[in-house]
């Protein structure tokens, strides 16, 4: 959808959790370190389901690890 992109706190939590590594969050939820990489970085949008494992891993609802915002907010976008 136009104006809009899936952003996250990922990185945040994974700091908060001992500063907890890509690969180690990856291996967790059944993913690559890359994979988590790209999905913190923004530029690939999880499935549903991997989501809902990412928020398990920190304890936390989907909707405090992922938030869906206005491209206003990341001109260079």
């Amino acid at each position: 959808m136009p104006g809009k992109r899936l952003a996250n706190d990922i990185r945040a939590l994974r700091f908060a959790a001992g500063e907890m590594t890509q690969a180690e969050l990856g291996k967790r939820v059944g993913l690559t370190r890359q994979t988590i990489a790209a999905i913190e970085a923004g530029k690939y949008s999880p499935t549903l389901e991997c989501a809902f494992r990412i928020a398990d891993v920190f304890e936390k609802t989907l909707d405090a690890v992922f938030k869906w915002e206005d491209t206003d907010h990341f001109p260079d976008r």
